[in-house]
């Protein structure tokens, strides 16, 4: 099998119900749509914590987080900034393992797994680096209510500005954050353009939608659903230009695009959903971790196919390596398997995967296997409840004692 040039896209708190794929009715998704119309759709694919910075090492490496050390933050469940922790130099990351096989690797936007210049992503197998090393809420927030004087609304103003990397370096404070998404797709795009020889990994970690929210302005007139549909309608696009870019050089049949997202909406009336799932981001609940996955390569996938197999973004690290004839450290437990049967195949068997571990943190709080899901622990309290999420994916019907 020729090997595929191979752009993964991540969104930041996509909740499971927010594309028109996924049910929306209220934000607008044609590209993604159609995406999923001319690939592979995901209902049960998940992130392996239901925050921010675990789930994003979890992606870069293939382990559950508490492997990697990535299940706490000296007390902190994701990393803050300045913190002198991050994702070890020495972890194998699917970035410097495609590296090593030849690929030209990138990453664009958001990476939150260690701020300090030896965790940065140029240390992990990237070759260049453009974006924010955190979430944009950890910044200053210029956009506070100035009529707001409490403690915790001059404390976000008074923070440290946000600073814009290049590489290892801080190239602009405070960046417009509204025009953010479009200085990405710039990116993105000349990524693309450089490198049509090939092969190549783009890796498009957005800001949105993470909030506080920084709708583009474009968008906002149009959107049924506020800022927030804003937000969704600019992934949207962004998702355009690239899939646009890669057919006016030649690339489109010859590249995998992964779309996904980091954990499930925070709800908060915000405008976020996570459809009929139960819970939102930092649960356990499936609304946390169950999240939207849409997968297309015209000359290997088939085309509107919908994939109800137990998949991760841990899968990701040994399927794009054996797609990339990569080779992986022997030396390294890898909690990811290779899926690449149900991306290929017309009528893959059963997926490689029967089993999913739901982390808080460093603890244990669920576990699924195959269409059983065990709850064991909440809040640190222990719980007793079963759910057969084929008839009930909102876990609303308790089966523990039946």
């Amino acid at each position: 099998m020729d090997r595929p040039n191979i752009v993964l896209i991540n969104c930041d708190d996509l909740g499971y119900g927010d594309l028109g794929s996924y049910g929306s009715t209220i934000n607008k998704t044609p590209v993604l749509d159609r995406m999923a119309e001319e690939g592979v759709r995901f209902t049960d694919f998940y992130v392996a914590s239901p925050v921010c910075s675990p789930s994003r090492g979890a992606l870069m490496t293939g382990c559950y987080p508490p492997r990697i050390g990535f299940g706490s933050f000296d007390g902190s469940r994701v990393l803050f900034p300045g913190q002198g922790i991050g994702l070890n130099p020495d972890e194998t990351t699917i970035a410097g393992v495609l590296k090593d096989a030849g690929y030209a690797t990138k990453i664009v936007g958001k990476w939150h797994c260690g701020d300090q210049k030896e965790f940065l992503p140029t240390r992990h197998g990237f070759d260049s680096y453009f974006g924010l090393p955190f979430s944009n809420d950890m910044g200053r927030q210029v956009d506070s209510n100035p009529s707001d004087h409490t403690e915790n609304a001059e404390a976000r103003r008074n923070r440290p500005p946000l600073p814009l990397l290049r590489d290892e370096e801080v190239i602009q404070e405070q960046p417009d954050l509204r025009a953010l998404t479009e200085r990405y797709v710039d990116e993105a795009v000349r990524f693309i353009r450089d490198n049509t020889s090939g092969p190549f990994f783009l890796y498009f970690a957005h800001m949105y939608v993470h909030l506080p929210l920084y709708a583009p302005v474009g968008f906002v007139d149009e959107s049924e659903n506020g800022d927030y549909g804003a937000c969704v309608a600019g992934i949207d696009w962004a998702t355009g230009v690239v899939l646009t870019e890669l057919k006016r050089q030649g690339l489109d049949n010859d590249t995998l695009v992964i779309f996904t997202s980091d954990n499930g909406s925070r709800l908060d009336n915000q405008g976020g959903s996570n459809g009929a799932l139960r819970g939102k981001k930092g649960t356990t609940w499936e609304g946390g971790q169950r999240v939207p996955c849409i997968m297309r390569w015209p000359s290997k996938m088939p085309a509107g196919v919908v994939r109800n197999h137990l998949t991760t973004t841990m899968d990701l690290f040994p399927t794009l390596a054996s797609l990339a004839g990569a080779q992986i450290r022997s030396d390294r437990t890898i909690d990811g398997m290779d899926i690449s049967s149900l991306m290929i195949e017309d009528n893959p068997s059963a997926s490689p995967r029967d089993e999913f571990i739901y982390y808080d943190e460093n603890d244990i709080e669920a576990v699924r296997d195959r269409k059983w899901k065990l709850h064991v622990r909440k809040g640190g309290h222990d719980i007793h409840e079963l759910y057969d999420l084929e008839s009930d994916i909102g876990e609303s019907v308790n089966l523990f004692d039946s």
